[in-house]
C-alpha cells in the first residue's frame, strides 16, 4: 500500500494561490488514480479533483474548476489552488485508489491545513 504525506497547507487571503504537493512512497505510483479531497468544519468530506495514472485526464468539482488544477509526476501529486476564497478553507487530503471504478480510496495523506481569510 502507498504511503502519502502532504504538504503545502497554510494561511492566506482571499484571490491568493496557495500549491499544496503530495509525495508517494512504499507502491507503484504510476498504477494508482491520485485524487485531492477536503474536510471543512461541520461538513462531511468532499472530493475536490483526481487524477488518471497518466496524468492526462483530470476531473474537478465544479466548485473548484477553472481554479484549481491537478497534476503529477513520477512520484508527486500537486494541487495547484488559485483564486482562493474563503469556502476553500478544510483539511486536504492526499489520496490514491488502484482503479478508476470503485469510489473508495485506498490510501490518506495526514492531511493539510488550508485555510483562506476575507
Amino acid at each position: 500500500q502507498v504511503q502519502l504525506v502532504e504538504s503545502g497547507g497554510g494561511l492566506v487571503q482571499a484571490g491568493e494561490s496557495l500549491r499544496l504537493s503530495c509525495v508517494a512512497s512504499g507502491g507503484t505510483f504510476g498504477t494508482y488514480v491520485m485524487g485531492w479531497l477536503r474536510l471543512a468544519p461541520g461538513k462531511e468530506r468532499e472530493f475536490v479533483a483526481s487524477i488518471m495514472f497518466n496524468g492526462r485526464s483530470a476531473i474537478y468539482d465544479e466548485s473548484v474548476k477553472g481554479r484549481f488544477t491537478i497534476s503529477r509526476d513520477s512520484d508527486t501529486v500537486y494541487l495547484q489552488m488559485n483564486s482562493l476564497k474563503p469556502e476553500d478553507t478544510a483539511v486536504y487530503y492526499c489520496a490514491a485508489k488502484s482503479s478508476v471504478l470503485v469510489s473508495t480510496w485506498d490510501s490518506w495523506g495526514q492531511g493539510t491545513q488550508v485555510t483562506v481569510s476575507s
